[in-house]
């Protein structure tokens, strides 16, 4: 990216924003404007995908809502976004996760999670330990 538009958009970005990967169940707060007044919505869903970087990059989440697959694109350093919520981590191998579109039911949504016995830390293994036999 050229360093002067870096520097420009660089004051537009958001600093506050949670790590998040494509697979995660995610929470995103948006600002919704109905006439006068304003007021936040919730959409939650995976990420399917994340595109783009710098002051260009969004993220794509799709849940289901009454049977059917709905999907939504959001800037990341959007101002609409009040925060986004991470509710659930996932253990996935790919960058886009579109085959989820062709998937019906509970399988629509189903990811591998990550367990949280692995993400404190429990999943490295222990120092082997001599026995009294090779001691």
């Amino acid at each position: 990216m050229n360093p002067i538009i870096k520097e420009i958009t660089a004051p537009q970005l958001k600093t506050d924003l949670p790590a998040f990967k494509v697979g995660d169940g995610v929470r995103v707060h948006t600002k919704v404007r109905e006439g006068d007044k304003e007021r936040i919505q919730v959409f939650s869903g995976i990420v399917i995908a994340r595109k783009g970087h710098g002051i260009h990059e969004a993220f794509t989440v799709r849940r289901i809502s009454y049977g059917e697959g709905v999907e939504r694109v959001f800037p990341v350093n959007s101002p609409m976004i009040e925060k986004i919520e991470v509710e659930r981590e996932s253990q996935n191998m790919r960058a886009r996760l579109y085959y989820l579109r062709d998937r019906v039911g509970k399988k629509a949504v189903q990811v591998k999670e990550k367990r949280w016995a692995e993400a404190m830390g429990a999943t490295e293994t222990a120092p082997a330990t001599e026995t009294p036999a090779q001691a």
